[in-house]
C-alpha cells in the first residue's frame, strides 16, 4: 500500500501521517511543493525521529509522480467524491492520494479521475477531517481488506500473565 500526500502543508500531520505509514508497512509519496523543509531539524521539531525508516519519495509534481508510476491505481480521497472509501476495493500495490489541507486534490486532477474518488462521509456541518485522521481511516480499511498483511495481529499482556496449562 501507499500513501501519497499532494503539495501538504503541516508539517505535523506530515510526521503523524509517516509513523502512520511506517506501522503499516506504506510507503509515503510527496508531490511538491511542500509547505515546509524536510531537514533534519524541522522533522525532529515535528517528532519525526523515525523518518529515517520510512521509506520517502518526493516528486516535482503530480505529472512526475505519474510518469514514475504509469498505470498506477490511485485512489483520491475528496469530500467531493461520490463514492465511499468502503464501497472500494483496495489492491496491495494501490496508492491512495490526499490533498493539501487548505485545498484539498485539485480540481483538474479530479475531474480526470472521477471513477477513482472517494470519500469518508461525515455530517454537513464538517467542511473536512484533519489530514492525518484521514489518512488513518481510509488507510486501515485497505489494509483490513488484504487482511492486515505482515503487520502483527496479537499482542501480549505483560502485567497480568495467565497459565492456560
Amino acid at each position: 500500500m501507499n500513501i501519497i500526500l499532494h503539495q501538504p502543508e503541516i508539517p505535523a500531520n506530515t510526521g503523524n501521517i509517516g509513523r502512520t505509514c511506517l506501522a503499516a508497512g506504506c510507503s509515503l509519496h510527496l508531490i511538491e511543493p511542500l509547505g515546509f523543509r524536510l531537514n533534519a531539524k524541522e522533522l525532529k521539531r515535528a517528532g519525526m525521529d523515525y523518518w529515517e525508516h520510512l521509506e520517502v519519495f518526493r516528486y516535482i509534481n503530480f505529472e512526475e509522480f505519474t510518469d514514475k508510476h504509469p498505470g498506477a491505481k490511485i485512489w483520491m480521497a475528496t469530500t467531493k467524491a461520490r463514492h465511499i472509501y468502503t464501497d472500494v476495493s483496495y489492491a496491495p500495490e494501490d496508492f491512495i492520494m490526499f490533498g493539501r489541507e487548505s485545498a484539498g486534490i485539485p480540481e483538474e486532477i479530479l475531474a480526470e479521475n472521477e471513477a477513482a474518488c472517494i470519500r469518508i462521509p461525515m455530517r454537513e456541518q464538517i467542511r473536512s477531517l484533519n489530514l492525518a485522521n484521514a489518512v488513518s481511516i481510509v488507510l486501515y480499511e485497505a489494509l483490513r481488506q488484504n487482511q492486515f498483511d505482515r503487520m502483527q495481529r496479537q499482542g501480549d499482556l505483560h502485567i497480568f500473565q495467565t497459565d492456560n496449562s
